[in-house]
């Protein structure tokens, strides 16, 4: 799951795959890979993925952890709201985009 939670905290700081990529030193085709969940990121990418956003790596693991333990609804619910409401500022934002272009042309 930290296809999804990575790709949604890149779009949230405005980093399209390319800047993200650039600045974690590898090749924006891998990072697709890994926003698309082919590829698993290593402990040390997410390290750095981290320090780029400003965040903790234990709330990358949360957002993305297959919940487990006894109490996984719990859980699953908060990451699934927080996830969501990534998802609807990101297709917020490209409204937007697309709003700015219409009214340019």
């Amino acid at each position: 799951m930290f296809d999804r939670a990575l790709k949604l905290v890149r779009q949230y700081h405005r980093l399209n795959q390319v800047q993200m990529a650039h600045r974690l030193e590898i090749s924006p085709s891998y990072l697709s890979e890994i926003e698309k969940g082919k590829k698993t990121p290593s402990f040390d990418l997410l390290e750095k993925y981290a320090a780029i956003i400003g965040i903790p790596v234990s709330s990358l693991v949360f957002m993305a952890e297959e919940l487990q333990g006894d109490q996984p609804r719990v859980k699953s619910a908060v990451v699934d709201k927080a996830l969501k409401i990534l998802e609807w500022i990101a297709d917020s934002e490209q409204d937007e985009k697309q709003d700015d272009r219409s009214y340019s042309a």
